[in-house]
């Protein structure tokens, strides 16, 4: 989950400037999957990876600025099949599994012996994720938007809870849909983004982006329209991974918490995110000594809303400190 990301106009901690990376790679982690990876910031700075959402969303230039460039070095990639990684909109050994070795390959690579973890939505899974499975390579969290891949959290946004709120969007989504098969729309939508007529996925990917485009931002208007071929792997991505229930056991992220105890963890949450609603937030920071939730009133799901980026400007600024 999570695609938006536009400019901001105005914060109460300003963004760094865009700048642009010292080192870009493209990285063979096997399987045919070539990954885009860029490097910014200071080379011999903090590592911090970021973890784009979606799954499928990519890495934009404008999650470079949330670090100053004289203190950090960031590590931006675009996941499997996404972005500028090839080949695009490829699910063929993409799993949550694969993505974590893509972690470990890229840190290895760039000779980073261990880093800050900073995600949003999906990111915040598969940064979860990754820690979990390499507590020791982790030196904390920063978490925006905390989806846990959950049942639950699905059946919120594809059966009907955010609907609820949203029914005229909710039966846009609804409608290229026969009415038989509304019972399982991630299902119903998995069939047609993977039939063989390109066209086809091309038709039924748009009305899945701009579901959860259009809940992203709490003020922002969502746009109508995407790029086909964005869209198209952006929803053939999200959908695998959310029919296989992000391949993770139910409640995997909670029930392995303790393997992350001993770090700190920043989550910051929007009090109105439709998308990723902060229930799943309170839970995991519940019983987590090192993890402070910071949840941001009058926000939403997206970076880009002005008080969600202006607290993780902050949020980074003071880790400079400790």
């Amino acid at each position: 989950m999570d695609r938006l990301a536009g400019q901001i106009a105005a914060s109460q901690s300003r963004l760094y400037p865009t700048g642009e990376p010292f080192r870009r790679h493209h990285i063979d982690v096997g399987d045919g999957h070539v990954l885009y990876v860029e490097e910014c910031g200071n080379p011999e700075g903090r590592p911090v990876v970021v973890l784009h959402g979606g799954p499928g969303g990519g890495c934009s230039p404008f999650m470079r600025q949330f670090f100053n460039p004289e203190h950090y070095r960031v590590i931006l990639f675009d996941q499997r099949g996404c972005g500028r990684s090839r080949p695009v909109a490829s699910v063929q050994a993409n799993t949550t599994q694969h993505l974590i070795a893509d972690i470990e390959v890229i840190r290895t690579t760039l000779n980073i012996q261990n880093w800050l973890l900073f995600g949003g939505s999906w990111g915040a899974t598969l940064a979860l994720a990754y820690a979990q499975s390499h507590p020791d390579r982790a030196t904390g969290l920063i978490l925006r938007g905390v989806f846990l891949g959950r049942q639950q959290e699905l059946d919120w946004f594809y059966g009907g809870g955010a609907g609820r709120f949203f029914p005229d969007l909710w039966a846009r989504f609804c409608d290229p849909i026969p009415e038989g098969e509304r019972h399982d729309l991630i299902g119903a939508y998995h069939r047609r983004l993977f039939s063989d007529d390109r066209g086809r996925q091309q038709r039924f990917a748009l009305p899945w982006l701009m579901w959860e485009n259009a809940l992203a931002g709490l003020q922002s208007a969502a746009a109508s329209h995407a790029p086909p071929e964005y869209a198209r792997a952006f929803a053939r991505l999200e959908n695998h991974y959310f029919a296989n229930r992000c391949f993770l056991d139910e409640n995997q992220l909670l029930k392995n918490r303790g393997r992350i105890a001993h770090l700190p963890a920043v989550i910051v949450q929007g009090r109105y995110d439709m998308v990723c609603p902060p229930q799943s937030a309170w839970d995991l920071a519940q019983g987590w000594d090192g993890c402070e939730l910071r949840i941001v009133p009058a926000s939403g799901h997206a970076l880009s809303e002005p008080r969600i980026a202006s607290e993780l400007v902050r949020t980074m600024n003071e880790l400079m400190d400790s």
